[in-house]
Formats: structure tokens, sequence, C-alpha cells
């Protein structure tokens, strides 16, 4: 994909960097693979709000994706790259040699009319879903399992890579973007190559607007609230007596930056090998 700028003949063109969809073939989404979403706006099933800053937005469909990868030994072909508005990646439309259709993230280098495949004998080419006890080490992968049978859970954002860096013992060690590494069953699933729209993290809205169509509402700083909204609030401007001077922390009063909310004694740090900080794992 590539990136488009704009002459700066109003303010928000001024900084607005946008996606150019060159690589979209499909405009539309396939009927039998969507379905219906139901807006919370940030509400629970109380009606109260429990994520701030949610509402609004275009209506959007839901695209069904197999993050299982469940067709295992049958070629497809792939049909069309698509836009999905539910996510940072694009997807792929599969056409199965039987018919069936299906919905996979998009990596780089996959383009309309290629196959892919899915199971211990495919090849270890982009796209290709293998199980890690079979796919070559030093291999960029993506779109991994956690539980075997469950569905992808690990690297599916835009431009996502991990890589698969060991086996013992049952499972495999995998190098993860942010330095860590995990110790997954090696029966899990993982597809081969980088998740697509590498320029994702290059994009830039221009505008509030843009946010707003996205359903992201206004948020602002918790020190130029009063007291009664935030810890932080209160004072005269940017005040040293009334919040200015206070730690930063969330409006229930949780520290913002340095304090650990992982929990000390979780189920899954048996699995990390090496912290993303670099600390290895007591």
């Amino acid at each position: 994909m590539g990136l488009k700028t704009f002459r700066p003949l109003t303010p928000s063109m001024r900084f607005k960097v946008l996606p150019d969809f060159s690589e979209i073939t499909k405009s539309k989404p396939e009927k039998s693979l969507v379905e219906t979403i139901k807006k919370s706006g940030g509400r629970n099933n109380n009606g109260r709000i429990t994520t701030r800053h949610i509402g609004g937005g275009h209506k959007r469909k839901y695209r069904l994706i197999d993050f299982k990868r469940s067709k295992r030994a049958i070629e497809a072909t792939v049909t069309a790259i698509e836009y999905d508005p539910n996510r940072t990646a694009r997807i792929a439309l599969l056409q199965y040699t039987d018919g069936e259709k299906a919905y996979i993230l998009a990596p780089v280098g996959l383009s309309v009319g290629d196959k892919v495949n899915a199971g211990e004998k495919a090849d270890p080419k982009v796209g290709n879903a293998l199980p890690l006890s079979v796919i070559p080490l030093g291999a960029t992968i993506h779109n991994i399992e956690l539980v075997p049978g469950r569905g992808a859970q690990l690297v599916r954002t835009a431009g996502g890579q991990a890589t698969l860096a060991n086996r013992e013992a049952g499972y495999a060690l995998i190098k993860l973007a942010s330095g860590e590494i995990r110790k997954i069953n090696e029966n899990c699933y993982a597809t081969i190559g980088q998740v697509g729209n590498t320029d994702h993290m290059n994009v830039s809205s221009g505008k509030a607007g843009r946010s707003r169509w996205q359903g992201i509402r206004p948020t602002v700083r918790g020190m130029v609230m009063n007291p009664v909204d935030h810890p932080m609030g209160g004072g005269q401007g940017k005040s040293k007596g009334g919040g200015g001077r206070h730690h930063p922390m969330s409006p229930w009063g949780q520290l913002a930056k340095g304090y650990k909310t992982r929990r000390k004694r979780k189920a899954s740090d048996r699995f990390i090998v090496q912290r993303r900080k670099g600390k290895k794992n007591a």
C-alpha cells in the first residue's frame, strides 16, 4: 500500500496523510461473511459507561475472519483484497476448491490469484497456516494461536510480525515485536509472513472529525478538569498546588506511570521466558 498527502488548502489538509487504498480490489464485502454490530457507546449491560470516549461513528458490518484456518489440506485462491473497518489490517477473500469462501488477514506479498493452504503438509510460504512444530526456525509469522484450536489471538494488527526463535519440550519459543519471548504449544497454528498495511502507523487523520467518524469521542487532560472530576484537577490555569504537581493518575486515582497493573502471580507467567523490558522471568 501507499500513502497520499494533500495540498494545504485548509488547516485540516495541511498534515493529513491517508492510505491510498491501491491494494483494495473489491469495494463491498461478501454478504455471506458479514453480520451486524450493535454499538454500545462504551456502556455495559446496566447502561453505565465503562469505557470512556466511545460513541457515534459510521455504521459498520463485522467481517467474519477465519482465525482458526479451519479448512485444512484444501487449496484456496485469493479472489480479492478488501478494506475492513473493524481492524487496521486488510483482509483477503479466499475461494476454496469446494466452493466455500472465507476471510483471512492479508499478509505482505499476498495478492489476487495467489494460492494458499493450511495444514501440517502445507508449504511454509506467505499466507499458509501451519503448526508451530513444522514451521522453519527463524521464520516470520503472524496470526498465532495461544491454545490449540482456539483461533489466533496474537500478532493480528497491521504490520505485526513475530519470529519463531526455537523449539523445546513441546513448546515453540516466539519472539514478539515488544521483545518478549513466550512459550507456546507447538501444536498451535500460525500463518507465515507479516501482516499487511504496514504504513498504517504513518497515517495522520488531519482533523478531529475523522476520529468522530470512527466512533472516537473527544477527551481532555485531567489537569484541566475540576477537582470533583479528576484527582489532578483544580487551580487557576496550570496550577502547582491544585493538581499540577500530582503524579499522573486515572480519574479513579490509579497511578498512570510506573505502577505495575499485572497480577504478581498470573497463571500465564510460566510461559514468559523473557519480559518485554529485557528482564528474565523469575
